[in-house]
This record gives structure tokens, C-alpha cells and sequence, in this order.
């Protein structure tokens, strides 16, 4: 079968065109993006109605370039698919509507899928993972949005057994690039800057300023509270103080960015350790096939490097992470979400439901895991 998925939920407007049956690995054959970044970088941050009317623009040259790539047509799609949430409701509204519309005309099932999901499940894009080997798994749920551990005994069998009582993590990345006048989206610049700052640490003279640099440290929060939950917001603020008491001394600017790079270093050190012991302490707890880590900081290279070093040592755990094209949000990973729950509808005798989802089908800005 052959799926058009779309993707608006945030700042990027997103189709693609997959191709799948049960007995292989489901394909994307294309998987085009439209992002924002450059339109909300001055703004320190997505402005919902802003990115509602870029969606509203770029949508239907989107799904045209897809099927384009895809070198196919609106007539030969079987399903089509779309992020209902959750989201920014203006951007959200976009895409369920187009896609609505794409199902009323061609007469064709319309599927709506959870962010998260999506997230999760772009995981079965690497053509090495059987779906049928990965359960029972754990899934490190990392962006902007959510900070979330999910336990999956099955498809769709969703358990979350831990999550952020604040800021998600790839909140945190983007407020601490925002206090060092680093720039938006945080998330990859100061994961850049904390890697320039390893390379380069070496390579200072002065041993004082070197020493203070690398004595450079953030409060690692509820890393100690024999739960399976975070909270972000407390390292936030340690870093404001820091930043604070840092502006009151006389540095230079070229002091100041050795600073900048040492703090980033810090704050992603102490990020990415609380989400490395929580998760292992949750593998050790339940015991799963597979480990997986999903979501936009799924691309952060000190996360991933962490993980795999700690499954490593289980060998009765097999890590996976998502391909990097496939991290951040995408449509390639709405559309194998919803070959893989049409699939579970089908054997649940449900897919009539799929073909009123044209008329009934609404944006939920606060959607939540829906279990088959």
C-alpha cells in the first residue's frame, strides 16, 4: 500500500510518500521538509499563528514535491495520514484539514497519529529492525515537547512509566542557548558548542582559566529520586545564576565564548546523565528486548554515545535510535506510524472507521497515546 503522511505541528511543514506491506520493511519514497527556523530564530521561538499561516503557504507545493520525489500521484495513494496532535492547535488545524480534503476527494481512508508516535515508530525506518524482535521494549521519549520513558509490551500497547514534571529536555537546550545569546533552535547549537569545547579544552595555556573552565558544574535534578521521573527546570535556573554571576565580573569576549562553551559543555553533561541513569534504571527495573530513544534530542551525538555505552554492557538489550533525516519532525515518520496502526485496525476489524475520519476527524492539541 502506499501512504501520503503529513506533518504540521510545529514550525515544520512536511509529506512524504512511503510504500509497505507486512512481509518487508516499509519504504519512504520521499520525505520533503519545509522548515522555519529562519522566520522564528528572532522571535527566540516558534509564534503559533506565525507558523500557522507559513503552513498554510507551503502545504500543498510540499505534498506536490513529495509525490513528485515519490513519482507518484494523489490517485494511487490507498491511506493517507496526518499528525492530529498533539501540537500548536493554528498549525495543527493546517494539515488536518488538508489532509480532510485529500480524503473526502479521493475517496480514500484518513488516519490520524500522535506525535509521539510518530517519533517512536520512525525507529522501524532502519530496515535492520524486525518489529517483530523488538518487543517488549523501553522508548526514551526526547524533544522539545515531552521528556517521557514508555513501556510497549506490543504495538500500541503504550505504559509511561516516567516523565518531566516541567520543562521538557529540548525546552531546556533551547531557554540555555537562549540566556547565552547562542540563537534558535538551541538544541544543535549547544550541543555544538559543548563539542568545539571538548576538542578545544587541550589546546588552553593559562592552567587557571583551564582549571575554572573545567570545574564547571550543574545540579544533576532527581537523578537520586528511585523513580522514573525528571524535571529540567531547576537546571535551567542553576545556569541562569550562573550567567548571572558571570555578567557581574569583568571577562572578555573572548574569555566570555570559552565561558559559553564550558557552560554548554556542563549543562549537557548533567542533561544527558539524568536521562542515561533514569533510563537504565527503568531497563533494569522491567527488563526489555529493545531500547529505543526518539524525538528531536534523539540527534544530540553525547546522548546517543551515552546509551549505547550503557547497553553495552547488557547484553540482553539491544539499543536502537532513529536515522538522523528522521529525529526531527517529519512526515516519513507520521506515515510508518500509520502503516503500522492501519495494520492493527485491519486485524481488529476497525478500519471502517478510518473512512469518516474526512468529517470527523479534529486537531487535539492535547491528544493523548491512544492504545489499540
Amino acid at each position: 500500500m502506499k501512504i501520503l503522511a503529513l506533518e504540521t505541528s510545529c514550525d515544520e511543514t512536511s509529506a512524504a510518500v512511503l510504500q509497505g506491506n507486512m512481509t518487508q520493511p516499509v519504504s519512504v519514497l520521499s520525505n520533503i521538509i519545509s522548515s522555519q527556523v529562519a522566520i522564528h530564530a528572532k522571535w527566540g521561538g516558534v509564534v503559533p499563528n506565525l507558523a500557522a499561516r507559513e503552513h498554510l503557504k507551503n502545504c500543498i507545493p510540499v505534498i506536490n514535491s513529495a509525490l513528485e520525489h515519490g513519482k507518484t500521484t494523489l490517485d494511487s495513494i490507498d491511506l493517507f495520514a496526518v499528525t492530529q496532535g498533539p501540537g500548536l492547535i493554528p498549525a495543527l488545524l493546517i494539515g488536518t484539514n488538508v489532509a480532510k480534503t485529500l480524503s473526502y476527494f479521493h475517496k480514500k481512508p484518513l488516519i490520524g497519529i500522535h506525535h509521539i508516535e510518530g517519533h517512536i515508530y520512525a525507529n522501524l525506518l532502519k530496515t535492520n529492525n524486525d518489529p517483530k524482535k523488538l518487543f517488549p521494549l523501553i522508548s526514551l521519549i526526547v524533544s522539545g515537547g515531552h521528556t517521557q520513558l514508555i513501556r510497549m509490551k506490543g504495538h500500541f500497547q503504550y505504559e509511561i512509566i516516567g516523565q518531566t514534571y516541567d520543562d521538557a529536555v529540548g525546552e531546556a537546550f533551547d531557554k540555555v542557548s537562549k540566556m547565552l545569546d547562542l540563537g534558535y533552535p538551541g538544541g544543535p547549537i549547544v550541543s555544538k558548542q559543548a563539542q568545539d569545547f571538548e576538542k578545544s579544552i587541550s589546546t588552553i595555556k593559562n592552567k587557571k582559566l583551564k582549571n575554572e573552565l573545567l570545574s564547571i558544574s550543574f545540579p544533576r535534578p532527581m537523578i537520586s529520586s528511585h523513580d522514573f521521573n525528571f524535571s529540567f527546570s531547576g537546571l535551567k535556573t542553576a545556569v541562569l545564576y550562573f550567567m548571572k554571576d558571570m555578567k557581574k565580573r569583568k571577562i572578555g569576549i573572548e574569555t566570555m565564548e570559552l565561558y559559553k562553551g564550558a557552560i554548554c559543555y556542563a549543562f549537557q553533561e548533567s542533561a544527558t546523565e539524568v536521562l542515561v541513569s533514569k533510563t537504565m534504571d527503568a531497563v533494569k527495573r522491567f527488563t526489555p528486548l529493545t531500547l529505543l530513544v526518539a524525538g528531536g534530542v534523539a540527534a544530540n551525538k553525547k546522548l546517543i554515545e551515552k546509551l549505547k555505552e550503557s547497553t553495552s554492557e547488557l547484553n540482553s538489550v539491544h539499543f536502537v535510535s532513529p536515522k538522523l533525516e528522521y529525529c526531527g519532525d517529519n512526515a516519513a515518520m507520521i506515515g510508518v506510524a500509520a502503516f503500522y496502526r492501519y495494520n492493527a485496525l485491519k486485524k481488529a476489524n476497525r478500519l471502517k472507521e478510518l473512512d469518516n475520519n474526512w468529517k470527523i476527524l479534529e486537531a487535539d492539541a492535547n491528544m493523548k497515546l491512544q492504545k489499540i
